[in-house]
């Protein structure tokens, strides 16, 4: 059973996370991004069976949770992996930018692994590779430091570039980043698709055995199973 914690940086209220204004004048906050792919995320992995999630963010994005509260949540929930989403700044309105995907600066390879593959895969999905020198980073940073489990930090593309900034802002992105996230964590933790649920529907009872064929018939000539039960 893979277990998974993931969150959403930081929250609404969180001081300078949103998006330049000059290219986006909703200055949209780095959390509803984040929080948008996070929640893409839980929903695509309800096709799959073998895993054990948790949130370690606030979904609402209302109640600011600290990083320690975070890091001992996904600690106590004995996590295999911790995946924490991110968008980027620093650029001011210049071009380029990118995903990077930061681990901690002494990490295991299972870290390191965990770190490539999901680098590859977003990059594999959504294209924005960027112009960073050191795409899969290390860095001093506590969801990573703290975490007893492999943990990587995904930044995904930066809010103040020229480049980024409108395809970051798209839903199809959002859902390109999800499904890319989801690849990872599927072959990595040997998830595995849940069978589908059959529902059968009887639709009349005949005393005569012509109408009932006839409408055997009908259904399958509809592309529908269909049979004929005596009782």
């Amino acid at each position: 059973m893979l277990k998974i914690a993931l969150t959403a940086g930081h929250y609404l209220g969180t001081a300078g996370k949103r998006c330049l204004k000059a290219l986006d004048p909703a200055e949209t906050r780095e959390w509803v991004l984040n929080n948008r792919i996070a929640d893409k995320v839980e929903k695509l992995l309800t096709a799959y069976e073998g895993y054990q999630l948790i949130r370690t963010d606030d979904t609402t994005g209302k109640k600011d949770i600290g990083l320690d509260a975070r890091i001992n949540a996904a600690n106590n929930f004995g996590a295999d992996i911790y995946i924490s989403i991110h968008h980027n700044a620093g650029i001011n309105g210049g071009k380029g930018g990118g995903i990077v995907a930061y681990t901690y600066t002494k990490v295991d390879q299972t870290t390191k692994n965990w770190q490539k593959a999901l680098y590859e895969a977003l990059i594999a999905e959504t294209g924005l590779k960027g112009n960073r020198a050191n795409p899969l980073a290390t860095a001093n940073l506590a969801e990573c430091r703290k975490t007893t489990m492999p943990a990587v930090l995904l930044e995904l593309g930066f809010m103040d570039s020229v480049t980024d900034l409108p395809v970051i802002l798209t839903e199809e992105y959002a859902d390109q980043c999800a499904r890319a996230i989801v690849k990872v964590i599927v072959e990595k933790g040997g998830l595995v698709k849940k069978p589908k649920t059959l529902y059968r529907v009887q639709v009349g009872a005949y005393t005569d055995r012509t109408n009932a064929e006839r409408m055997v018939k009908t259904l399958k000539n509809a592309g529908f199973e269909a049979i004929i039960a005596e009782g």
